[in-house]
């Protein structure tokens, strides 16, 4: 079975989640024809997470003619307050729960590491963030729901990058959680390159644990180059020399990344993470994601 595709809307992600100058639903709503079979959600897109709230959402989903496959959450166990480490548990068993609602049995709910306070060592990190997930284990099993943990940079409303940013950390905190069933990677390229690791060879390190992907691309600006950018802990982040651009025109090289994908015989959701310079382009993105699942996966 092919991978499928589903869309979330990076551009909005400030005005729905931050300023609360949009909502869901009018994301949604705007979402309507877009070549996408699913619509990934992000926890701070909710501004409840009642059942009524939950059902009105779900249903303008499906009635838009999309299912939702991915919650997008961002929990902060590398806390050094255990109050503060115990509300993001709290609040991930709830995301977990919301996305059973929205998505059912299968759907796939994000956890991150948490941030990198600089206070906190990697031995730290490490064992509050397995802590967390040991409590988060049997809700997700319970029902059916599987955790992505992602390569990710910073969500946009953190004060300090991921903890697990870099592969080393990443890949480290992966090998303790053998679970497969209900634990796996969610792969996002241009996270990695922004790591400044190589997203292919992240790939080949996890393609046999992806339950999820997203898909964006960066470009570099005229006279940049990634050496320039990168800084003294290897890391490139969020650069003002690294932009957003039509997914398959950038840096990351999705053949190999299909390649690879194809041999390990992907059949999760792939969900394009753009929009930043309007619909047109994310558009143009999903065209080119269908594209690539209809070459490298002709069977379906």
């Amino acid at each position: 079975m092919a991978p499928k595709i589903s869309a979330f809307p990076k551009c909005y992600l400030d005005d729905i989640a931050g300023k609360r100058t949009m909502t869901v639903f009018q994301w949604i709503e705007m979402a309507k024809g877009l070549p996408a079979e699913g619509l990934e959600m992000y926890d701070g897109f909710f501004t409840s997470t009642d059942t009524g709230y939950l059902d009105q959402l779900k249903d303008a989903i499906h009635d838009a003619g999309f299912v939702m496959p991915m919650l997008c959450c961002s929990p902060d166990f590398t806390n050094p307050d255990p109050d503060g480490r115990k509300a993001s548990v709290d609040r991930e068993i709830e995301m977990i729960r919301a996305c059973h609602h929205l998505g059912g049995s299968g759907s796939v709910c994000r956890v991150l590491s948490g941030q990198r306070y600089p206070e906190v060592s990697r031995e730290q990190g490490i064992q509050w963030v397995c802590d967390c997930f040991h409590q988060l284990l049997p809700v997700a099993r319970e029902l059916g729901i599987i955790l992505g943990l992602e390569n990710h940079y910073k969500d946009g409303f953190w004060k300090y990058p991921e903890f697990a940013q870099k592969q080393d950390v990443f890949l480290e905190l992966l090998q303790a959680f053998p679970e497969r069933e209900h634990f796996g990677v969610q792969y996002d390229p241009s996270n990695a390159v922004v790591a400044g690791d190589d997203p292919v060879e992240l790939l080949r390190h996890v393609a046999d644990r992806v339950v999820s992907m997203h898909a964006s691309d960066r470009y570099l600006v005229e006279g940049a180059t990634l050496a320039d950018l990168k800084q003294s802990d290897g890391t490139i982040g969020y650069s003002e020399s690294l932009l957003h651009g039509v997914t398959g025109q950038g840096l990351n090289d999705y053949d190999a990344i299909f390649t690879i994908l194809a041999e390990h015989r992907y059949s999760g959701w792939i969900s394009i993470e753009d929009g930043m310079n309007g619909l047109d382009e994310m558009r143009q993105s999903l065209e080119f994601l269908h594209t690539m699942v209809k070459k490298y996966f002709p069977e379906g």
